[in-house]
This record gives C-alpha cells, sequence and structure tokens, in this order.
C-alpha cells in the first residue's frame, strides 16, 4: 500500500499506536483510545463534508475547551480544509474582522454567541453557523452523531494548508499566518525527537486549544510519539497538582509555572513522576527557572516559537538547561541574527533580528502578499521581528520585540488595537498602551492617557468603556493618566520612557 493521500493525516496514523492505547483521558474519567479518536474525528469530518466543507476552505472555531473541540481540528484537516481556531475571548467585533478576512465556509461557536455573531458571519459570506459549548455538546456535535466513522481522507499534499493561526505585526492588524501540512508534521517530529518522547508519555495538557502551543505542540507530540494526553479543562493550581502523579510531561506558560510554586502542595514529592516541564508562549524569567528548579528538583526546559514558525530552538533534554536562553535551534531549523536594517549576518554574541529557514516555517500570511514580501529576505529566510543574541556555547537569547507586542499570560497584546478603541472614548486626547511587568502573567497592559481639558475621565471609565471592545486579556490592568505623552524629535512617542517610568506600577 503506498503512502497515504492525506500528508498530515498520513504521518499521524504512521506513528499511532495499536488501537486500544489511550489518546486522551480526562479527570473526570472520560477515555478515547487511538481507535476512538481515528472514529470520532471521521464523524466529525463527515459532518464538515456534509455541510459543504470542501479542500482548501477553512473551518473556524472559536469555543471554549473539550474534547470535541481538539477533534475538529483533526476532522477539518482530514476533509482537505484550513483549520482556524480563534480565542474565545474575542468580542463580536473583533471576531468581525476574522470572518471577513478568513471567508470560512463554517462557522463553529458556543451556543450563548451565536446570536451576537450572526450578522458578522453572514456579512462574511459563512455559509454555516454551527455550535458547540463547553461540554462538547451542541449543533456541530449532533451532526457527528448522525455522520459514518469510515470517513475517507481528502488527497493534500506536503505543501497544502493545514491551518490559518492570526497573529499581528507593529500595525495591530491581525495577519493570518499559513501552515502547511509539512510545517506541523515536521515540527512536530523534531519535538518528539527533541524531547525524548515515547509511547509511555503522558502530558498534562492544562493549555487552550486556539493557539500553537496547546493546540499544535502538545497534541502533535503526543500524536507523532503515539503518547497520551491528561486533557484538562483549564489550568487549574490544585487539578494540576492532582493529576501530576498521572502524567510524565508538562507542557506550559511562565505563569502556569509560578501560580503552582505559590502554592503548598506543589512539592518535589508531587512532581516526582514528571521527568519533564517545558515553558514557551512567554518569557521565562531566570529567577522562576531558579526558584523551581529548587523546590521541585526539575528544571524548566525553555524553548522558542511563533504562529509563523512553530517552534525554532530549544534547550537540551540532556545537558545544561541555561536560565535566561531559549536553547539552540532544532534539527532542520536554520538560525541567523543578522542587521535588522541591512540583513548582514552578526558576530557571536551582538544582539539583532533573529531570521529562521527550515521545514517549520511559514508560508505567507494569507492574502497579504506585500506583508508576506516584507517578511522574507531575499535568500527566503524569514524575518522573526524579535531580537536575539547567540552565545560562546550557541545558546540563544531573547533580547526583545522589535515591534512593542506585549505578552500577557501567554496571550498577544498589540498595543496599536488597544491604543484604537481608547482613542475613541470620549476625553481622550491621545494614549500609549505599554506592558508592564507583572509577577503573574508576565506582563500586564497599562495605559498611559492623555485627557481633554476639563475631562472628568477616571481609570473605571476607561477600563468599562473596553469590556465590549476588547477581549479581558487585552484590557488595562491600570491606566495612567498624564499631561502630554513623551516624544522625539521626530514626533514619535517614546516608549521606552514610559516603560522605564511605569515599570513597577503593577507591583507584585
Amino acid at each position: 500500500m503506498g503512502p497515504h493521500a492525506n500528508h498530515l493525516i498520513g504521518a499521524i496514523e504512521a506513528r499511532a499506536p495499536a488501537g486500544t492505547k489511550t489518546f486522551l483521558e480526562t479527570p473526570a474519567g472520560a477515555r478515547l483510545s487511538y481507535a476512538d479518536l481515528k472514529a470520532a474525528a471521521a464523524r466529525y469530518a463527515g459532518a464538515l463534508a456534509a455541510l459543504g466543507v470542501r479542500p482548501g476552505d477553512r473551518v473556524a472555531l472559536q469555543v471554549e475547551k473539550s474534547v470535541p473541540a481538539l477533534l475538529l481540528y483533526l476532522a477539518a484537516v482530514r476533509a482537505g480544509a484550513v483549520f482556524l481556531p480563534l480565542n474565545p475571548a474575542y468580542t463580536p467585533t473583533e471576531m468581525a474582522y476574522f470572518l471577513s478576512d478568513a471567508e470560512p465556509r463554517v462557522l463553529i461557536c458556543d451556543p450563548a454567541k451565536k446570536g451576537a455573531l450572526a450578522e458578522a458571519a453572514s456579512a462574511a459570506g459563512v455559509e454555516h453557523v454551527e455550535t458547540l459549548d463547553g461540554l462538547g455538546a451542541g449543533s456541530i456535535a449532533d451532526r457527528a452523531g448522525q455522520a459514518g466513522d469510515d470517513f475517507s481522507d481528502l488527497p493534500r499534499r506536503p505543501d497544502d494548508l493545514a491551518a490559518l493561526l492570526y497573529t499581528s505585526g507593529t500595525t495591530g492588524r491581525p495577519k493570518g499566518a499559513m501552515l502547511s501540512h509539512e510545517n506541523l508534521s515536521s515540527n512536530a517530529q523534531a519535538l518528539v525527537d527533541a524531547w525524548a518522547f515515547t509511547q509511555s508519555d503522558v502530558i498534562l495538557h492544562a493549555l487552550p486549544v486556539f493557539h500553537t502551543h496547546g493546540l499544535f505542540v502538545a497534541t502533535n507530540v503526543a500524536l507523532f510519539a503515539g503518547g497520551s494526553l491528561l486533557y484538562l479543562p483549564r489550568f487549574d493550581a490544585d487539578l494540576v497538582i492532582a493529576n501530576l502523579p498521572r502524567a510524565t510531561v508538562m507542557m506550559g506558560v511562565p505563569t502556569y509555572y509560578s501560580r503552582l510554586l505559590a502554592t503548598d502542595g506543589f512539592t518535589r514529592e508531587a512532581a516526582a513522576h514528571m521527568r519533564l516541564f517545558i515553558s514557551g508562549s512567554a518569557p521565562l524569567s531566570a529567577e522562576l527557572h531558579r526558584a523551581f528548579e529548587a523546590r521541585s528538583g526539575h528544571a524548566i526546559l525553555e524553548r522558542y516559537g511563533m504562529s509563523e514558525t512553530s517552534m525554532n530552538t530549544t534547550n537540551p533534554y540532556e545537558g545544561e538547561r541555561r536560565p535566561g536562553t531559549v536553547g539552540m535551534p532544532l534539527a532542520g531549523v536554520e538560525l541567523r541574527i543578522a542587521d535588522p536594517e541591512t540583513g548582514a549576518a552578526l558576530a557571536e554574541g551582538e544582539t539583532g533580528m533573529i531570521e529562521l529557514k527550515g521545514p517549520n516555517v511559514f508560508a505567507g500570511y494569507w492574502r497579504k502578499e506585500a506583508e508576506t514580501k516584507k517578511a522574507f529576505r531575499d535568500d527566503g529566510f524569514f524575518v522573526t521581528g524579535d531580537l536575539g543574541r547567540i552565545d560562546e556555547d550557541g545558546y540563544l537569547a531573547i533580547a526583545g520585540r522589535e515591534t512593542d507586542l506585549i505578552i500577557s499570560g501567554g496571550l498577544n497584546v498589540y498595543p496599536a488595537e488597544v491604543e484604537a478603541a481608547i482613542d475613541e472614548i470620549e476625553g481622550v486626547v491621545e494614549c500609549a498602551v505599554i506592558g508592564c511587568p507583572h509577577s503573574d502573567f508576565g506582563e500586564g497592559v497599562v495605559a498611559v492617557v492623555a485627557r481633554a481639558p476639563g475631562a472628568g475621565l477616571a481609570q473605571g471609565d476607561v477600563i468599562d468603556a473596553l469590556k465590549d471592545r476588547l477581549a479581558g486579556f487585552k484590557r488595562p490592568k491600570r491606566v495612567v493618566f498624564v499631561d502630554q505623552l513623551p516624544r522625539n524629535a521626530m514626533g514619535k512617542i517614546e516608549k521606552a520612557k514610559l516603560r522605564d517610568a511605569y515599570r513597577n506600577i503593577l507591583g507584585d
């Protein structure tokens, strides 16, 4: 028999263990074997096909975490579609943009949001709005229940798209990163090898499933290793601690690890069954790295990735996991530090732009040719927008972002988007949004606002005005009022000065 016609699904099935092996279980006792997974994903793929989904169509998902939410990823890929996961915190206003840009054939959302999203979905030409709640019930689950479990996977080549993940640049206007079957499959295999995964591994899955970390890194690594997921509905420190004895690996964001350290129940004994803790999505401070190792006996393995590339580098599984660094390039990934302006390669130890090439690097930005062209050098290297330096031992340290991106609790916040919303509030002359250190989230959003003369605007007024405009993680944790914002000779607001002035405003 020749290779499977659907590249990513074929790669997963080629590595799948015997049908009775557990793929996923929940703390509540639900269990899916690999055979169950294949049959359930087939039913959802059949449901999508019955709704008219054809190869290349987008399937958008904005739902709370559930087992069917994960099944729909595999189902969309099996149906030849392009999977588009979206944060359930996005407001209808935010969703309208994604739907108009991606033009999905099907949108699956929480039943409670269907009414609010109907107008935007209709305007974007979405043919079907289906529902799925946090318990995994809804119209799409009903449709899957009517479908057979013998779905014939649609042919997809390595360079066909498997997913669209929205990210953004300095403008704050989200861009869809186009990820191919090969982008996802090559990265999953590289991570299985780098992190020594086997069929006996159980990943404690407390991450959301709307971005690359929880959806592609954790899920695909488990599938490519033939391992299992212990699937938690969300991160809860007590629930995580209670389930550590059943797991071998945990993937998390720095906020998760700081919250574990804040509990008395997280001890060396609690972590004794674990072989590996992995951190990503936001910078892990050297202090947190050391405190975690002192408490648990485990050195967190920090790695570096992004929506456009999945994972790029990792600290070694065997060898020194160096605090404050993200390790070395994965197998197959080329990485260089270049002068941001000229693209010329820089010497060891110099700080410059991180640029990448490899089978993990995305195909470009959805329907944005000019943005795509700008993101790549003439020799094919992707310009990440992240600044970094490589030390004498080959470890990469991230120096910061070229843009003013804020990463709060592992989620990206683009200041331009928040600023645009605040500028519309009556009494605001102008504003600047910055990220300030936050002990729990890594960074918190702070808005520095210049008020109109006589305007009686207070912090609560600004935050309340944003409730229907922006997801909670984007809204300011503090609003500071000033007479005027600092500017340089070119008239540009000096955000570095603001970050210095307010770096302690969110306290501990």
